[in-house]
């Protein structure tokens, strides 16, 4: 006798559930466990990018960049850093250079409530990450 008659209705729910959980479980990303916050350290607004904690201080002055490789400060001596800013309609493009533990540009910046910033960081002419801030 064919053993897939004798099986009951519910084992072969349990089989077919079975069968679909399996590939499921074993593509499924392993858990992306931080030993680091990511809170803000200097004041600004922090977004991680491939494990990298960048954090953005904004002022009407002066822009600074601290960058964080699984909460351990980064060497930003070979670093650069292009940043736009959106301020309503208008735009403005800065570039931040390596300024002792941190990257920073000095002059006036058009930076206001709601102000986007995009920022493209490269180290060696090579992109680290093109990270998107929303500021407060």
């Amino acid at each position: 006798m064919d053993w897939t008659i004798m099986m009951t209705r519910s084992t072969q729910i349990l089989l077919v559930a079975l069968a679909l959980a399996v590939p499921a479980a074993a593509l499924a990303a392993p858990p992306h466990a931080h030993a680091h916050d990511h809170r803000p350290l200097h004041g600004g607004v922090v977004v991680e990018v491939r494990d990298v904690d960048y954090e953005l201080v904004a002022s009407k002055d002066e822009l600074r960049m601290f960058l964080r490789d699984h909460g351990k400060p980064m060497d930003v001596g070979q670093v650069s850093a292009r940043l736009t800013l959106l301020t309503g309609t208008e735009r403005q493009d800065v570039s931040l250079l390596p300024a002792g533990t941190h990257l920073e540009a000095r002059g006036s910046f058009r930076i206001g409530k709601g102000t986007k910033v995009v920022a493209a960081v490269s180290r060696h002419g090579k992109t680290l990450g093109t990270v998107r801030f929303d500021l407060p």
